[in-house]
């Protein structure tokens, strides 16, 4: 972890076939936002491209929202994801 990246989540769940993450939300994210995850020895960044909660397409969401997070690389469960911030 970089030194300004901030905490924004955990994953709780992912599902394989769809390579989406669920992570509840400890602070805001927006579709475009720079990510980077991390946990289980291994970490990866990508940019926030696909966000939903209950079905339903996000552009912005917010502390405390349990969102699915289409993921670029398998995540697991507990991995921390940080907004990267330059």
């Amino acid at each position: 972890m970089y030194v300004k990246d901030k905490k924004v989540g955990k994953v709780t769940h992912y599902y394989n076939h769809l390579g989406v993450g669920i992570v509840k939300l400890s602070g805001p994210l927006v579709n475009g936002d720079t990510i980077r995850v991390v946990g289980h020895g291994r970490e990866f960044t990508q940019t926030v491209g696909s966000m939903q909660l209950e079905h339903q397409a996000l552009e912005k969401a917010k502390k405390g929202q349990e969102i699915g997070l289409k993921v670029d690389q398998k995540v697991k469960e507990c991995d921390v994801v940080y907004k990267v911030t330059s």
